[in-house]
């Protein structure tokens, strides 16, 4: 997207103010297909305060200056409308703004990718039924894009490990089980709520999924000892209805 909306610090410290319309309008966009929003580096977004919180490392002041720098000189970072603001534009701010008002990020990580795919992936879904979605590559590269909820399921269930499910007898080693899969992920599903620009996290649920000797093993926490992997205590058929309800 191209247009150049805007976000800054209006109604709380580090929040983004969305002009009138701008929901709506790219909703409707997204209904119709998904909206990208481009890639930025971690240090980019980090300069702008977006998806902080969910970022395993801070970037040096060094490595922050240099990506305000790169921003203002695209014109995605400007100064506000007074000397304690900064406006975030374009396809940029539109991500900041949309990240900004979630309260759920479903965090899938996963071993044994390929060259030119993610090896993790977020989702931040939204209360019209769209989805930001964030990969990010081994390189650190963050390619951002909303989605309808349902397409972003169906990417991210293609994505992990895929194969018939095993059927786990309790007691089964699950850490054996992921130290030999030929390709594992975990997904956690986290509720949080916001304290100025700072996410706060709250209750939060795994998933793990393992595909070994071409069968698909899966695991959730024990709840009496969430160190330890059991397999769900409901059977579970399918990964994409699994995920869904990780993401209700």
């Amino acid at each position: 997207m191209s247009d150049p909306e805007t976000t800054d610090a209006a109604t709380r410290p580090g929040a983004a103010s969305v002009e009138d319309g701008l929901v709506s309008a790219v909703v409707s966009l997204v209904n119709t297909g998904p909206v990208l929003l481009g890639a930025y580096t971690v240090a980019e977004l980090t300069a702008v305060d977006a998806i902080v919180d969910f970022l395993d490392s801070r970037p040096s002041d060094e490595v922050l200056a240099e990506a305000v720098r790169s921003l203002a000189a695209r014109q995605l970072l400007v100064a506000g409308s007074d000397t304690e603001q900064v406006q975030v534009r374009g396809d940029l701010g539109i991500a900041v703004a949309f990240q900004q008002r979630a309260r759920m990020v479903l965090d899938a990580r996963s071993t044994g990718t390929q060259p030119g795919e993610p090896w993790r992936i977020l989702l931040l879904p939204q209360p019209e039924e769209i989805c930001l979605m964030i990969r990010i590559d081994a390189l650190g590269v963050h390619e951002i894009g909303l989605y309808k909820v349902e397409d972003a399921i169906e990417l991210l269930a293609n994505w992990v490990p895929k194969g018939p499910v095993a059927d786990d007898e309790p007691g089964v080693d699950a850490d054996a089980l992921l130290s030999t899969a030929e390709r594992s992920a975990l997904i956690t599903s986290t509720q949080y709520s916001t304290e100025g620009s700072a996410e706060i996290a709250g209750t939060s649920s795994d998933l793990v999924l393992a595909r070994y000797d071409g069968r698909l093993h899966i695991f959730t926490r024990d709840p009496d000892n969430r160190a330890n992997l059991v397999p769900p205590p409901h059977e579970v058929n399918d990964v994409h209805d699994a995920l869904a309800d990780l993401l209700a």
